[in-house]
C-alpha cells in the first residue's frame, strides 16, 4: 500500500517510505564499488589510481544534476503541499529541460579539458593516458547521469520511490554485468570500466524521461512550461548545498590525492580510492535517508503542519544516532576483509588501506547528523544555511585539516583529517538547528 506525503509518520511508516531511497543509494554505492574491484584486481593499481585521480573532476562537473534534483524537488514538494498541482508540474518540467541543456554543454567541456585537468592533478605517463581515456569516455553519458540524479529526487516527490529504486537497480546491474564482460572477459582494461558505466548511466537517465513524458499514476509528468526565473534561482539556492558538496568533494579529493602522492606515492592514491569506495557504501544509509525524507519535510512545511515537522525531525535524529553506532561497529569488524577485496594482492598497500579505513570509519558517529542537517534546511527551502553546512563540512574544514594535520602526524594526519572536519561541522550544524527551531517550528 502506497504512503502519501500528507500522512502522519510513525517509525514504521517513515522507514517504509525512505527504504527505497536508502536501498537505492546502497545499490548505487555497490555498483560503483564493483567498478573499482574489477579495475583494481584485473587492470592494476595504476588504473585504480587513475580513476581516483580523475573522478573528482567528473563528479564536480556532474554537480548540476545534484543541485537541481535536490533544490528543485524541495520547491515542487512544497508547491504540492500548497495544493498547486499544475504549478508543480510546470516547475518540474522546466527543471528537467534545464538539466538536459546544461548537461550537454558540460559534457562537451569535460571532454575538451580532461587531459589538462589530469596534468594539473599530477598525472603523467601511463597515469595521464589512463585518466584521459577514462574521463573522456565517461563524459559521453554525463547528461544522462545528471538526468538520473534529478529524477531520483523527483521519483520520491512524485510518490514513486520504488520506481526510482527499480531504475537504479537496472542501471547498476547493467554496469556490473558489463564490468565483468568488458574487463574480466574481453580485457578492455580501464576503457571497459568506463564503457560499462556509460551504459548503466544511459539506462538510469533515459528511462525516466519515457515514464514522465506520458500519462502516469504519479503526481508529476513532463509537459509544457515557461521560464520561471524565480523558481530557477530558488532551485539553485536550495540546491547550492548539494552543488557545494559535490564541487567541494572534487576539490578536496584532489587535494587528498596530492597530499598522499607526497607522503605515500601512487600507493597512497590507490589506498585512498579503495577507502572512498567502501566509505560510500557505509554513508549511503545517511544519504538515502536524507533523500527519502526531504519531500516529506518540504510537503509539511508547505502545508504549515508544524506538529508533523516536529515528529519527522525527532524520529530522524534518533534513527541517525542508532545507525551511526551500528555502522562504526560493522566497519571496524569488517575492515580487514573489505580492504582485502580491493588491494589484497599487495601486502603493503593492504596494510595501509586497512589502517586508513579503521580511522576514517569513526566518522560515521558524526557525519550522519551533518548530512541530514544540510538536507533538512534544503527541504525547508533555506538554501543558504544548507550551503553553509556543506561549505564548511566539505571544503573549509576539510582543506584546513588535510593541510595542517599531516604536518604534525604525517600520513596518519591525512586519515584523521576527515574526522576532524566532520566534528567541527557538527558544532555548526547543532548551533544552526538550535537557533532556527523557532522559525520553522520543528522542535
Amino acid at each position: 500500500m502506497s504512503i502519501s506525503l500528507s500522512e502522519h509518520f510513525t517509525y514504521k511508516k517513515l522507514l517504509r517510505f525512505v527504504f527505497p531511497s536508502i536501498v537505492m543509494m546502497i545499490f548505487t554505492s555497490i555498483y560503483s564499488v564493483v567498478d573499482g574491484l574489477f579495475v583494481s584486481n584485473f587492470v592494476g593499481k595504476t588504473a585504480l589510481a587513475a580513476i581516483n585521480l580523475i573522478m573528482p573532476f567528473i563528479m564536480g562537473i556532474s554537480a548540476l544534476g545534484f543541485m537541481i534534483g535536490t533544490g528543485g524537488s524541495a520547491i515542487v514538494a512544497k508547491t504540492l503541499g500548497e495544493q498547486k498541482e499544475e504549478k508543480a508540474i510546470e516547475y518540474f518540467s522546466l527543471l528537467v529541460y534545464v538539466t538536459a541543456i546544461g548537461g550537454l554543454i558540460l559534457s562537451l567541456l569535460g571532454i575538451i579539458f580532461t587531459p589538462a585537468i589530469a596534468r594539473m592533478l599530477g598525472a603523467h605517463g601511463e597515469l595521464l593516458k589512463n585518466c584521459t581515456l577514462y574521463g573522456r569516455i565517461s563524459f559521453i553519458s554525463m547528461t544522462a547521469f545528471m538526468m538520473q540524479n534529478v529524477f531520483q529526487s523527483f521519483f520520491v516527490t512524485a510518490g514513486k520511490p520504488k520506481l526510482g529504486l527499480y531504475v537504479i537497480i537496472s542501471a547498476g546491474v547493467t554496469n556490473m554485468v558489463l564490468d565483468f564482460l568488458f574487463i574480466a572477459v574481453f580485457h578492455w582494461g580501464i576503457a571497459g570500466a568506463a564503457i560499462a558505466t556509460v551504459c548503466g548511466e544511459f539506462i538510469g537517465g533515459i528511462f525516466p524521461i519515457f515514464y514522465f513524458s506520458r500519462k502516469n499514476s504519479s503526481l508529476l509528468h513532463l509537459g509544457k512550461t515557461k521560464f520561471h526565473g524565480r523558481v530557477l534561482l530558488q532551485t539553485c539556492l536550495n540546491g547550492s548545498s548539494e552543488l557545494m558538496t559535490n564541487v567541494s568533494n572534487s576539490i578536496v579529493s584532489s587535494l587528498f590525492n596530492l597530499q598522499l602522492m607526497n607522503y605515500a606515492g601512487e600507493n597512497g592514491v590507490a589506498s585512498y580510492g579503495a577507502i572512498m569506495y567502501v566509505n560510500f557504501i557505509f554513508i549511503s544509509t545517511f544519504l538515502g535517508y536524507s533523500i527519502g525524507s526531504a519531500p516529506i519535510i518540504s510537503y509539511h512545511y508547505g502545508a504549515a503542519n508544524h506538529q508533523e515537522l516536529k515528529n519527522i525531525f525527532r524520529k530522524s535524529i534518533s534513527l541517525i544516532a542508532v545507525w551511526g553506532i551500528a555502522l562504526v561497529g560493522a566497519a571496524e569488524l569488517l575492515a580487514p576483509y573489505i580492504t582485502k577485496l580491493f588491494v589484497g594482492y599487495d601486502a603493503k598497500l593492504h596494510a595501509m588501506t586497512q589502517t586508513g579505513f579503521r580511522i576514517c570509519c569513526l566518522v560515521y558517529l558524526i557525519n550522519g547528523f551533518n548530512i541530514f542537517g544540510s538536507s533538512f534546511f534544503t527541504a525547508l527551502n533555506n538554501g543558504p544555511l544548507s550551503a553553509l553546512i556543506s561549505f564548511l563540512r566539505t571544503l573549509i574544514f576539510q582543506i584546513a585539516a588535510v593541510l595542517l594535520l599531516p604536518l604534525l602526524f604525517g600520513i596518519m594526519g591525512i586519515w584523521w583529517s576527515i574526522n576532524a572536519a566532520e566534528l567541527l561541522t557538527l558544532c555548526v550544524t547543532l548551533m544552526l538547528l538550535f537557533t532556527m527551531r523557532g522559525r520553522y517550528h520543528y522542535a
